[in-house]
């Protein structure tokens, strides 16, 4: 068996990549298309200025990035607090989902009692609590981390938990049979079979975290990129409010590639698609 690269997956990889970014390019040169005031006839609207005025224009938009980021350099200390919050959020919320999941998984008779409690909780909607938890613990940091919370804590927990049921009964008696223990079996039978589980949550968790930060920051803060875009909203600044989306979408993407790439080093064990078949 050769361990040498294979060029024809680089080459692959190469070419997925430019296909994504002429997806992307297509998208913003539509978008600049149709909002370009002069450039298309618009069948939609009944001048060329409103559909700059609903949709943005894409040139300002990315402007507008450069002015915070560069010229001005003022949007750091609201990215920070957004950051932090959605971290706090995040982490909280996986370690927590991951110890009740575990738990509830390994005590079917806990699992019996709370499970009721558990559906109505997951069945509210979790954004009505922002107000709750703005009463509770102030306009600060911690009613923003708490709602993000939340979200992350049931994705995480259902996950985790379905992970450990499916656990292979053959495995669990050949390894009780070899005489491992209660810790054994979870630290190499049990957390092994939910890390796929685990980490499929964590891809949507991080996007859920990001939303409960800015739904946070929306009723009620003074500091954060959304309270950025509440202020845009206000003024009807719809540039801003896209340019404001756009930072939130790239970190949430660069928080899910961290993600990625601690599944790739956590998961060297789990075979690729594909490599069964050529062993």
């Amino acid at each position: 068996m050769s361990s040498k690269p294979n060029s024809s997956s680089t080459v692959g990889g190469w070419r997925l990549r430019a296909w994504q970014l002429g997806v992307l390019v297509a998208v913003f040169g539509v978008w600049y298309a149709l909002t370009k005031p002069g450039l298309l006839p618009n069948f939609v609207f009944e001048n060329d200025t409103q559909a700059a005025f609903f949709f943005g224009e894409p040139l300002t938009i990315f402007a507008r990035i450069w002015n915070w980021f560069v010229v001005a350099a003022d949007i750091y200390r609201h990215l920070g607090v957004t950051l932090i919050e959605t971290a706090l959020a995040f982490a909280i919320g996986t370690a927590l989902g991951l110890a009740c999941g575990l738990w509830l998984a390994l005590s079917p008779f806990a699992a019996a009692i709370f499970d009721p409690y558990i559906k109505a909780l997951n069945s509210m909607p979790r954004v009505i609590l922002a107000p709750i938890f703005a009463v509770w613990f102030g306009l600060g940091i911690a009613s923003k981390v708490a709602l993000g919370v939340t979200l992350v804590f049931f994705i995480v927990f259902f996950n985790v938990y379905q992970g450990v049921k499916e656990v292979s009964p053959v495995v669990l008696a050949n390894a009780r049979m070899l005489g491992a223990s209660g810790r054994q079996l979870l630290r190499h039978v049990y957390l092994p079979s939910a890390m796929s589980w685990v980490f499929s949550s964590l891809h949507t968790s991080v996007g859920l975290a990001f939303v409960g930060a800015v739904v946070g920051e929306y009723l009620g803060s003074a500091q954060g990129v959304g309270y950025l875009i509440l202020q845009a909203e206000g003024a009807f600044d719809i540039n801003t409010v896209m340019a404001g989306i756009l930072v939130l979408t790239a970190f949430a993407l660069a928080l899910d590639a961290l993600v990625t790439l601690a599944e790739r080093r956590l998961m060297k064990w789990q075979p690729k698609a594909g490599e069964s078949e050529k062993l």
